[in-house]
């Protein structure tokens, strides 16, 4: 059974929660959806238990300052999200998304090389684990509407006004 650390994170836009492997943030969700989070861990480790840690690695550190208005700060929070290698190529791209900006789904598609995958951009999009720092609320629609954000519309758009889109 994999022991994880795990932390929380009062934020503007609810508790966080934080949860680490080997020195690594592998989830971070929204206290309510601690049950995604919980069903993707799963996925990822079958067994494993969460083992309270209090800011481990400076990362509470680091989404504090971001959601301050410091945006680059959580740039260097060192990530493990698991996956599939086309999953993690999505994530990776992600994070090529500066603040205050956004992509659509066929954006990142082509960005990968994969220009008609963006159903498949989508759908490792909505399975994220790291919400926030791998920043899938940065993908838009192509019609440039708001779509779905397993936190809910409201915090993605809190986070894209907080970014100053």
């Amino acid at each position: 059974m994999t022991a994880l650390l795990t932390d929380t994170l009062e934020s503007p836009i609810g508790r966080l929660v934080l949860v680490f492997d080997a020195g690594r943030l592998c989830a971070l969700d929204y206290a309510e959806g601690r049950r995604r989070m919980t069903r993707l861990l799963q996925r990822r480790y079958h067994r494993f238990r969460l083992c309270a840690a209090s800011k481990p690695l400076d990362v509470t550190q680091q989404l504090r300052a971001y959601l301050g208005g410091k945006l680059d700060a959580i740039d260097s929070i060192q990530v493990d999200p698991g996956g599939t290698a086309f999953q993690q190529k999505v994530w990776e791209t992600l994070r090529t998304i500066p603040p205050g900006t956004t992509r659509t789904y066929r954006d990142v598609a082509e960005q990968i090389g994969r220009p008609n995958a963006w159903r498949a951009v989508g759908r490792a999009n909505a399975l994220n684990p790291i919400s926030i720092v791998l920043p899938c609320h940065r993908l838009i629609g192509a019609n440039g509407a708001l779509t779905g954000y397993a936190g809910g519309l409201e915090r993605k758009h809190w986070l894209l006004r907080h970014e100053g889109v």
